[in-house]
């Protein structure tokens, strides 16, 4: 007996009811979404990863994913480097930031979609081996972003949704291109404003509660629950921001660490990502020797 041969209409045969399984899967949690949320805005349909919850949710997986078998893989070998990389890609979201404060309208798509590109901030990381970065603050913040600005683009992508990610916008534009500059070792010494960028985050999400809240008081038409539902996420951020703050700006560093390890301190010091650790290239001055 001869063994079947495999065919395209075979392989068809074979994977169709894992797709109808998995369309008919699809349907149902793009059912229950709109139901929760009601109708969605008709402007956004048909645009890139908006029309089905299950790519957000799935990307949104495979980054918690990424984090911990990266950290398992990278536990017995040594760092990388990165400089290249790290500079190539701040450049880029400080580049894609800008545009997006100076754009309008659609530009709130590519709000949506930084946040999926902002997941490697946590995979170099993991490739860099700095695990101490990666923080409940950080990790939460990118999961929860990229998921809530796909409901924010299917059901409210007009007015109100705008003022956020403007302040965001400026802010990366600021971050980033720190980043950018702390990978380049002759540019470290002029970076001394840090703890403003930590302050600036706090004064942003403070404002967006307050323009959030303007349009409850007087509403403008804005669902809400999507009011209430963004304060009280605005809300925690600040909560985690202060505590960060204060655990990193307000300790007292001790006489020893000052005198012997000036530029480690100031890394576990610093600040990290949208919370600001400066991890993307400073280095110990022995080291660096």
């Amino acid at each position: 007996m001869q063994p079947q041969r495999y065919t395209p209409d075979l392989f068809e045969s074979l994977t169709l009811p894992c797709k109808e399984h998995l369309k008919a899967f699809d349907q149902e949690v793009n059912e229950f979404v709109d139901y929760m949320f009601g109708p969605r805005d008709t402007r956004v349909r048909g645009w890139f990863l908006l029309d089905s919850y299950l790519p957000t949710f799935f990307l949104t997986g495979a980054y918690l994913l990424c984090i911990w078998l990266g950290n398992k893989f990278m536990k017995d070998r040594p760092p990388f480097s990165l400089r290249a990389h790290l500079i190539v890609y701040n450049l880029g979201i400080t580049l894609l930031s800008l545009y997006m404060l100076i754009e309008v309208a659609k530009v709130l798509w590519w709000y949506y979609f930084s946040k999926v590109i902002e997941f490697m901030d946590t995979i170099f990381f993991v490739l860099r081996k700095k695990s101490s970065q990666i923080t409940f603050l950080h990790v939460y913040h990118h999961a929860t972003m990229f998921n809530i600005w796909w409901c924010v683009l299917n059901w409210i992508p007009c007015g109100q949704s705008f003022f956020g990610p403007t302040l965001n916008s400026f802010i990366h534009v600021l971050m980033y291109s720190y980043y950018g500059l702390s990978v380049i070792p002759s540019m470290r010494k002029y970076l001394w404003w840090k703890k403003y960028l930590t302050q600036a985050q706090l004064i942003q999400f403070l404002l967006t509660i307050v323009h959030t809240l303007s349009a409850a008081v007087k509403p403008c038409g804005f669902p809400f629950g999507c009011l209430m539902f963004q304060s009280s996420y605005m809300a925690t951020l600040v909560i985690l921001f202060i505590n960060f703050y204060i655990k990193t700006y307000r300790k007292a560093p001790s006489r020893t660490a000052i005198e012997e390890t000036p530029v480690t301190t100031e890394i576990k010091n610093g600040f990290h990502k949208d919370y600001f650790v400066a991890a993307n290239g400073f280095m110990n001055n022995k080291k660096a020797q």
